[in-house]
């Protein structure tokens, strides 16, 4: 009882934090424009489809710079410790298992999207890959059955209802979200099982190793969208939001 305890406290304080921050920034940068989508008529003169409000570029670039950082020194090198003791089909097997386990976080947004079908699909690739893959570990309902998972998330389901992206944020550690996407985030770690996995610490230590392993897959994505800009911090936010709105777009047809 006391480790579920500390888990809701920390949620809480998840949540408490990402109300303050609305708080804090929105109320000052003075409208609703901070909710909303790009501009209509903005848009209509031919503006990019990944444009999005960035009142607080100034602190966003500093915690781009820390994450770039911590990417260079920190977790890339792991990375390649890890992926030298740890084959690509191994740590691909890994993916798969916290795939499956995340199953309530597609089933219920794809169930808040009214997408039964959908649902229906992700139950049934649950119960294969538990049993016949596994426990998860292999996808056997995509290459044996041809039953494909979704992509959703409690952000995409808040776009499909109109909800804009609000202003562009960059978490230390996180990375790049929109207002939307953070309220989404919270949303999503309170269906993710891993989030009631005995202790606090636990809960933590299995995210850090989802998105770690998750990382060690695509070392090098990065660099390149590095690499082959002038401004890596404006090309990671456009690049960010507009496969952000395509999962929108797609999720809305």
């Amino acid at each position: 009882m006391f480790n579920s305890l500390r888990v809701r406290i920390f949620y809480l304080f998840v949540v408490v934090n990402v109300l303050l921050l609305f708080v804090i920034e929105v109320i000052p940068y003075g409208n609703a424009k901070a909710w909303g989508e790009v501009n209509e008529a903005t848009a209509s003169n031919g503006a990019s489809s990944s444009a999005i409000d960035d009142p607080f570029e100034a602190t966003n670039r500093i915690m781009f710079e820390f994450n770039d950082k911590f990417y260079f020194w920190v977790i890339k090198p792991l990375s390649a410790g890890y992926s030298a003791f740890v084959g690509e089909d191994e740590r691909v097997v890994v993916g798969n298992f916290f795939h499956n386990l995340l199953m309530p976080v597609r089933l219920v947004n794809s169930l808040l999207q009214l997408k039964f079908d959908e649902a229906g699909i992700e139950l049934a690739r649950f119960g294969i890959n538990t049993t016949i893959g596994v426990w998860g570990l292999g996808d056997v309902a995509t290459g044996s059955f041809k039953l494909s998972s979704n992509k959703k998330d409690m952000g995409l389901t808040l776009g499909t209802y109109g909800a804009g992206h609000g202003f562009y944020i960059v978490w230390p550690f996180l990375g790049p979200m929109s207002l939307r996407d953070s309220f989404g985030y919270v949303g999503d770690l309170a269906l993710s099982p891993i989030s009631y996995v005995g202790s606090l610490e636990g809960s933590l230590s299995l995210n850090v190793y989802k998105y770690f392993n998750k990382t060690s897959l695509h070392i090098g994505d990065y660099e390149d969208i590095k690499s082959s800009s002038l401004d890596p911090y404006v090309a990671l936010r456009d690049a960010y939001i507009q496969h952000r709105n395509n999962l929108v777009k797609q999720e809305s047809q």
